[in-house]
């Protein structure tokens, strides 16, 4: 379940319904159905019905004893939508998504009326309990109606589904395509005696996303006097695809970016987002270099966008999602056919309605301000912070001021932190050598980590406190990268340097200002041409295809940073321009977050038994030693 709808909880239960929903939406979108029905049973099961073609009941090509219905349903990727032409667009694109309701439902009914007939099947956990049979004829008639329920072996017998979640999704769906009504029904049973939700109603949004935009702004004032809302076609033409979309900017209360493609929600946002934010930015700055402001060149996206109410809606004829629950949009041509149909139309908001292009104008240009004011000030008091604070002698820092742009590197030993300090820039990179491996504070007592040098040292650099004192306005760098050799010992001193911050100062971690480095194990070299390379299969790679695997290429392998001259240092490793950095994150989720304290409890802390354990169970999937 995991794979397919991210799990069993209460979201993914949901995620069924969203699946039989947006198939039904998928026919209205493409203009075969104009209705849709939802409805919330005694029983707890969901029964959404459509007007559209209903689902083909033929005997399938390659199954020839099954119907076509039968095979949707209990065969993965057997969908209608991987045939060319049967949408332009549409949201259940991975032809797993009815399958898969149907492998996890107690009972799922289906009726299909075509060409004035009907026809029902009924199938429980993935299989077919029925054969499928004709139900007469069904004149003035058509379309496909499901009713499912959860099975409640893998979603729990206390698991049901919401009707106010339920009422919300399908009002979502109305907001998105205005050309659809979807008529709602809840039995009375299913409702509480808080939940607001309506037994009944017709929901129809003949605006659309404006609409939505509208119940929003509800009472509450915008910089400009009317939103910035639109529709137009992708690369010029609506065959491509196309993008609608409703945006303001309040002055009261907090803004949201609310993105969906093909109807299906992208709560992670990805690149349609992505070109809807390139647009408004640029199109804002353009609009300042027209009208010869020049504070607007201090713009950023933040200023603009930092509390801005979105409701986009793109339509793609072949999207790509991270994952079956299609939380992000993946389509890398997406932010490019956005970026391009929303500007133009912003250009023509901006320039068709002066007061209103200023007005958004001094808004950005005023938070601009404020930012840059606030970053003085912090600026101001880190340079007095550091008068004040004594640092740690064999701190090289940078010149720097500020924190923006600055980084701090932790180098193993004071042979490469000689090499560090020779291949910085002097300007924003700091190098702190640490004398060889550091403490394991995830097996020391307080007292020895209290006592310990390198690690004042190290908080007397950063500068922004341990645990619940962190400041993130206190913190010198806007980087603290761990810059260790390529080796099993470097590795374990990196390790340790994780756990410290893991559990000294989450905070830095969680904020996204720790990094490794990437340096290289391997440089090869042959009549002035220099290749290096991270690992042996890197090597071997490079040394076949980058130099016909000549027997006369120059291959070291480096032992160490310190043996590494400076300036094949700064090239490989610490130049911003040509290095690679590994960001260090903590995950995001609860459960998550205790796998991976666990994690560090048995393979760094003071149980030597955990460990033993944890090396017994994986010993079979190690492939090669390092020793």
């Amino acid at each position: 379940t995991g794979m397919y709808i991210g799990g069993t909880d209460e979201k993914a239960l949901h995620h069924l319904a969203a699946e039989v929903l947006d198939n039904s939406m998928d026919e209205a979108v493409a203009g075969h159905a104009s209705r849709i029905e939802i409805a919330l049973n005694k029983d707890g099961s969901l029964t959404i019905k459509d007007n559209g073609r209903g689902i083909p009941i033929d005997k399938h090509p390659k199954y020839k004893t099954k119907s076509a219905l039968e095979v949707i349903f209990t065969t993965l990727h057997s969908g209608g939508k991987f045939k060319s032409g049967a949408y332009q667009t549409s949201g259940g694109l991975h032809g797993v998504g009815i399958s898969v309701v149907n492998a996890l439902s107690e009972f799922l009914d289906v009726e299909v009326v075509r060409d004035q007939e009907a026809w029902t099947q009924s199938f429980s956990r993935g299989d077919a309990t029925t054969k499928l049979t004709k139900a007469g004829s069904a004149k003035n008639r058509r379309g496909t109606t499901i009713t499912f329920k959860a099975d409640p072996e893998i979603f729990g017998e206390t698991a049901n589904l919401s009707p106010k979640r339920l009422y919300r999704m399908a009002r979502s769906k109305a907001y998105l395509f205005r050309g659809v009504e979807i008529r709602w029904s809840c039995d009375p049973s299913q409702l509480t005696a808080k939940d607001d939700t309506p037994e009944s109603e017709t929901i129809h949004f003949p605006n659309g996303l404006m609409d939505y935009l509208e119940q929003e702004l509800d009472g509450f004032d915008t910089v400009t006097p009317t939103a910035f809302d639109g529709q137009a076609g992708l690369n010029g033409s609506a065959e491509a695809g196309r993008v609608e979309w409703a945006i303001a900017w309040p002055l009261s209360r907090d803004g949201f970016v609310t993105s969906y493609c093909n109807t299906v929600p992208t709560p992670e946002g990805g690149t349609h987002e992505a070109g809807m934010r390139a647009a408004l930015i640029k199109g804002l700055k353009a609009y300042g270099d027209l009208v010869n402001n020049r504070r607007a060149a201090n713009i950023i996206a933040d200023d603009l966008l930092g509390n801005i109410i979105v409701i986009l809606s793109v339509f793609l004829p072949d999207p790509q999602f991270q994952g079956q629950t299609k939380e992000k949009l993946a389509t890398a041509e997406a932010s490019r056919l956005v970026e391009a149909a929303m500007r133009d139309h912003f250009d023509h908001w901006l320039s068709g309605a002066p007061e209103t292009a200023n007005a958004l104008l001094a808004y950005a240009v005023l938070r601009s301000e404020e930012r840059l004011r606030r970053k003085q000030e912090k600026e101001i008091s880190r340079k007095s912070a550091t008068r004040k604070l004594r640092l740690p002698g064999k701190l090289t820092d940078c010149s720097r001021g500020g924190a923006d742009g600055t980084e701090i590197y932790l180098v193993e030993g004071d042979s490469a932190g000689g090499s560090a300090k020779q291949a910085r820039d002097r300007a924003t990179q700091a190098v702190l050598p640490l004398r060889g491996k550091i403490l394991n504070i995830a097996n020391a007592s307080q007292d020895k980590i209290k006592a310990n040098q390198e690690l004042k040292d190290l908080m007397q650099a950063l500068g922004c406190g341990m645990g619940e004192s962190y400041s993130e306005d206190a913190l010198r760098y806007e980087k603290v990268i761990i810059m260790t050799d390529a080796d099993v010992d470097g590795a374990h001193i990196a390790t340790l340097l994780m756990t410290f911050f893991f559990r000294a100062i989450p905070d830095l971690v969680r904020q996204g200002h720790l990094y490794l480095a990437q340096p290289p194990l391997y440089r090869l070299a042959h009549k002035g041409k220099s290749v290096y390379a991270m690992t042996d299969e890197e090597k071997d790679r490079i040394w076949a295809d980058d130099f016909n695997g000549n027997d006369k290429v120059e291959i070291s392998r480096f032992k160490g940073l310190g043996e590494m001259p400076p300036a094949q240092l700064k090239t490989t490793t610490m130049d911003p321009k040509s290095r690679s950095l590994l960001r260090v994150t903590l995950p995001d989720g609860f459960v998550e977050r205790e796998e991976t304290s666990d994690l560090v409890e048995r393979l760094m802390g003071k149980k030597p038994e955990l460990r033993f354990e944890y090396i017994q169970k994986h010993a079979p999937e190690v492939e090669e030693l390092d020793v």
